[in-house]
Parts: C-alpha cells; sequence; structure tokens
C-alpha cells in the first residue's frame, strides 16, 4: 500500500501500540518513562496513541529505556520512518486533524461497514450533492474556495472504491429511508440517488435500506463506522477493527474488542430490520421518481 493511500496514520498507529506494549513489558508507569527521558506526560501519550509522529531517535531511546533487542529496534525505527509519510488529503490545509486520522485509516481499510441515518454517506455522494452537503457543514462563510476544497476532498476520498492497488475495499451501507426523503433540491436528489443506483450495481458495493416501517432498532444511537483492515506484513500485524463516530467538533475512535462486539451486534440487527440489495434497488427507484414529480 502506498504512502499516498495511507499517508502516516495506519503506521503511527502501529507504532504507538508497539511501543505501548514494550513499555508494559517492561512494567514502567508512564511517570516513570517520562521523568527517565524527561519528557511530557502529553508527548508519550500522543506518541503512544499514534497521534503525531515519531522521530527514529525517540523510538530508540524509548526501546533502550524498554530493554528491546537491535532488531526490534531497527524495525521499529524503519516503521518511525514510515510515520512522516503524508497523504492526499494533507494538501488541503483546512481539514480537522482528527478527520485526517478517518481518511488515512478508511483509505487503508479492506472493509467499510457504514449506517447512515440523515444523510448519503460521503463515500457514495453525487458531486451536487456534496457540495450542498459542505454548505450544511461547513460553520464559517462558505466562500466559492471552501466549497470547492470542500467537495473535492468527498470526490477524491471516493477513488478508493475503483482503485487496482491495493485492492478496492468492500464497501457495506445501511442507509436509512428518511436520508432518500430528507434532500436539497428535486435536481440534486434525483442526481444522488440514480448515484446510488448505479453504484450498487458494482461487486464491491452493497447498499441496503432501513425502511422507516422498520421501526425502532439498536442503531437508534446515530450514524457509525466500522473499518476492518487487512494483515500488511507477518512482522507488522493487522490493524483492530475500530468503529469510528464523528461529531461536530471531534470523533470517537473505538477498538477495543467489547466496543467492537457491541457495534457488531448493532450492525447485525440492522441487518435483520433491512432490505435486501433488490429491494433495497427498487425502494430507491422508486425515491427517484418521486422527486421527479
Amino acid at each position: 500500500m502506498t504512502n499516498e493511500h495511507i499517508g502516516s496514520t495506519v503506521p503511527r498507529r502501529q507504532l504507538g501500540r508497539r511501543l505501548r506494549d514494550l513499555r508494559e513489558g517492561a512494567r514502567l508507569t508512564v511517570t516513570q518513562v517520562v521523568t527517565a527521558l524527561e519528557w511530557s506526560k502529553p508527548r508519550l501519550w500522543r506518541y503512544e496513541t499514534g497521534q503525531v509522529p515519531i522521530h527514529p531517535n525517540d523510538v530508540e531511546a524509548m526501546c533502550r529505556l524498554y530493554g528491546a533487542d537491535t532488531e526490534l529496534t531497527n524495525a521499529l525505527k524503519t516503521l518511525a520512518r514510515e510515520t512522516k509519510s503524508k497523504g492526499w488529503w494533507h494538501a488541503y490545509s483546512d481539514i480537522p486533524e482528527w478527520f485526517e486520522l478517518f481518511l488515512g485509516m478508511e483509505a487503508a481499510a479492506s472493509r467499510i461497514r457504514q449506517y447512515e441515518a440523515e444523510v448519503i454517506p460521503g463515500l457514495v455522494q453525487a458531486a451536487s450533492y456534496a457540495q450542498a452537503a459542505t454548505v450544511r457543514c461547513i460553520t464559517r462563510e462558505p466562500t466559492p474556495e471552501i466549497l470547492e476544497r470542500g467537495t473535492a476532498v468527498r470526490m477524491q476520498r471516493q477513488q478508493i472504491l475503483t482503485r487496482r492497488a491495493p485492492t478496492a475495499p468492500d464497501l457495506e451501507i445501511f442507509l436509512s429511508e428518511a436520508a432518500l426523503l430528507r434532500g436539497f433540491t428535486a435536481e440534486i436528489m434525483i442526481d444522488q440517488l440514480t448515484c446510488l443506483l448505479t453504484l450498487s450495481e458494482r461487486p464491491n458495493i452493497s447498499i441496503r435500506v432501513v425502511p422507516l416501517a422498520a421501526g425502532p432498532h439498536r442503531a437508534f444511537h446515530g450514524s457509525f463506522v466500522i473499518l476492518d483492515f487487512p494483515e500488511e506484513t507477518p512482522v507488522r500485524g493487522p490493524e483492530p477493527t475500530t468503529v469510528y463516530s464523528e461529531h461536530p467538533t471531534g470523533a470517537l475512535y473505538l477498538d477495543k474488542p467489547s466496543e467492537v462486539k457491541t457495534y457488531a451486534r448493532i450492525w447485525a440487527d440492522l441487518g435483520s430490520v433491512a432490505l435486501d440489495q433488490p429491494r433495497s434497488y427498487q425502494l430507491i427507484q422508486q425515491k427517484a421518481k418521486e422527486w421527479s414529480w
């Protein structure tokens, strides 16, 4: 997988977990480490959680303190060099840091499962819908430049669905019927629903609608994304399945087994109430016709 595809997100998270595991294996507390290295606690926390790149010299200092052997130290220093890689989204300076992290994870995923209750997901938005949605998302004056950049980011994200190397991820979407009804202009919605019909014919994309008639279900807490990752190398191992939940001022990244298991149950419940793909396709067709009336 190229650096342009994932940036530094996955290497940072992988390196941070390995360093945390080494620290815990050495039975050293955060206080003991920052005292020995003369660092601050926030600095160590940012390293171990993959929030920032790590210089190889810092990795070497940590490995020396933790008693890691030369082979492992060199491997982690090599991984540290990857944490400075930049993905395509770094060209857009106004993307929040918490969303940059998601873009890197989304680009690295082999399977993406998403539930949306109110809007069409960004990965399957038509350009006209994406621009209209961008207006609703930004809090400052929507200048033409801001709208153009916001729309461009959404469109560029979609390139992962048709890429050949690495293999395009499988995208599975449960979409509330409300998102088909709550739209913008008729022209935009017809364009968007037509786009959904086209994309749903791709072998790696599944779009299923949760009808309003289905009644209550376990996803009443709101929208979320479940990201699964391939095993990149035997040395580094796979990135753990992560649940992403976005909010207006930030996002949650959940990867504890108990958290992932909870969302897996919610996903299974959605599957029990959603229409199958053929009936979902028919419903989207029907809604597109209704928007044209």
